[in-house]
């Protein structure tokens, strides 16, 4: 949206798209690949509802500009499965599957049910943060990434190979949690910590 885009980067749309172009340039020319990213896709904290059109326009001035791929992000996490899927079938009129990411926040606890529904669409590429670390200080409330011990543990379920160790992720995660003094935001984590626990050898 126009407002998140002013309190995030201080610019508009259009200036933002433009500072980028010189951006894809420059690292065109040292072959390096540029991803890009369109926040609020699924809602804005500030104007609320986002067009779908508006997503593919943003989506299809980055792909143009040379971008490989084009992260989706739920920033506030108030998306839900039918809005997302919604979202990534109209994409899919423009925009190659192979060039779409997922990134949703876990704010309504609706992220691994939103990730679900564009796997189901196609989607390979799912962005994620070990024990859900992040947010995002111009949109209050929301809390981080979906967490990458509750993508695996679903992804592993579902028999989708990932190549990501379960038990080095949940050290890597309790490792964070605990030099940041909180508790990992992974509902996965800590169950299979308390299984560990319980189940030593």
């Amino acid at each position: 949206s126009e407002t998140f885009t002013q309190k995030n980067i201080n610019c508009s749309i259009d200036k933002s798209i433009e500072r980028y172009r010189l951006v894809v340039e420059k690292a065109h020319a040292e072959n390096l690949r540029i991803r890009g990213y369109i926040s609020c896709v699924l809602g804005c904290p500030y104007e609320g509802e986002v067009s779908i059109d508006r997503v593919a326009s943003v989506a299809a001035r980055l792909l143009d500009q040379g971008c490989y791929e084009i992260s989706l992000g739920d920033t506030t996490g108030v998306g839900t499965p039918g809005k997302a899927r919604a979202l990534v079938e109209r994409l899919l009129d423009t925009v190659p599957v192979a060039q779409l990411a997922a990134h949703f926040h876990d704010t309504y606890e609706q992220g691994l049910a939103n990730l679900y529904a564009v796997l189901e669409c196609g989607i390979a590429v799912v962005d994620s943060s070990v024990a859900g670390l992040g947010g995002c200080p111009y949109a209050k409330g929301a809390t981080g990434n979906i967490a990458t011990e509750d993508v695996l543990y679903m992804l592993d379920g579902m028999k989708i190979e990932t190549g990501v160790d379960m038990d080095k992720l949940l050290e890597a995660g309790r490792y964070i949690s605990d030099f940041l003094g909180r508790e990992p935001a992974s509902k996965a984590a800590l169950a299979l910590q308390k299984r560990i626990q319980a189940n030593p050898n």
